[in-house]
């Protein structure tokens, strides 16, 4: 692997695990906002029976949980490239009784897995953020078994999602963060129209289709709210990392009267765009 990809890589890893118990204690509300986009992949992938599924950057653990509590004899193999985000997922698992999963720390531009292994794969939120997903999506459709289905999700652009943008504005007004890494990761990568259609098409998948899913982060107070975005949400917690306290204080409170200016009835739900695609080899 390129010095580059491996730069990236090594980064992403030591965020998902700084951040992961940021997504421990928020995980409910992480999965409640994100619950709308996984019905949608689980609805494309109609995962059943003893299909064998590969659930990619699982994070804490969803959609892939879901999933193996629709299977009867099925299993699905959870990976992330971050060990303190499985480790949650595998107690998450341990919660609700599910026993049918096995989770493997890996890198989605190297498998470990045989050609034409499985029969479903899903990911979501993963694309955006693997440092080469042209690579990625090849690897996925070599693992994937003939006429296997996959379904992945990506956000839209950052004026359809301001759940993440109300809060980075206030970020980028008061600090001059580093740039990245020439082709870095980001939140937006892949909001571009059909790039992700474009992709899968290009590395071999067929019937491909797209939907966008719109709905709310319903967070309920500007303190939820702040909490989430500055414990969770990887740019703003990295980005307030680098802050004094005196800084961090200045945004919280220009993040406080944002939230409270627009949502003057303290009902904060601030809107949320997604697509998801699905394809089949």
């Amino acid at each position: 692997m390129e010095t580059q990809l491996e730069q990236i890589r090594n980064l992403q890893k030591k965020t998902w695990n700084q951040s992961s118990p940021g997504w421990k204690k928020w995980d409910k509300l992480t999965m409640d906002f994100l619950k709308p986009v996984g019905e949608e992949i689980i609805r494309k992938l109609a995962p059943h029976g003893d299909d064998y599924v590969l659930d990619i950057a699982t994070g804490t653990g969803e959609p892939g949980l879901t999933i193996a509590a629709m299977l009867n004899n099925g299993k699905v193999i959870m990976t992330d490239l971050a060990e303190g985000m499985l480790e949650v997922a595998r107690e998450n698992a341990a919660q609700r009784g599910i026993k049918n999963i096995e989770t493997v720390v890996c890198d989605v531009s190297e498998l470990p897995f045989q050609d034409n292994t499985f029969d479903v794969i899903s990911c979501r939120m993963g694309f955006m953020f693997f440092p080469d997903m042209l690579m990625a999506a090849t690897e996925m459709i070599r693992v994937l078994k003939p006429g296997g289905r996959i379904a992945a999700s990506v956000w839209n652009g950052p004026d359809k999602n301001l759940w993440f943008t109300t809060a980075m504005s206030s970020v980028n007004r008061n600090m001059t963060l580093p740039p990245p890494l020439p082709g870095a990761p980001g939140m937006f990568r892949c909001a571009e129209e059909n790039l992700m259609v474009d992709l899968f098409s290009k590395v071999g998948f067929k019937n491909i289709s797209q939907k966008n899913i719109e709905d709310k982060l319903n967070c309920g107070t500007a303190d939820v709210y702040w909490s989430f975005v500055s414990e969770v949400v990887g740019p703003v917690v990295n980005s307030l990392s680098m802050a004094d306290d005196t800084l961090k204080q200045k945004i919280k409170d220009e993040i406080y009267t944002t939230i409270n200016d627009t949502y003057p009835n303290g009902k904060v739900a601030i809107d949320f765009s997604a697509n998801v695609i699905y394809g089949e080899k």
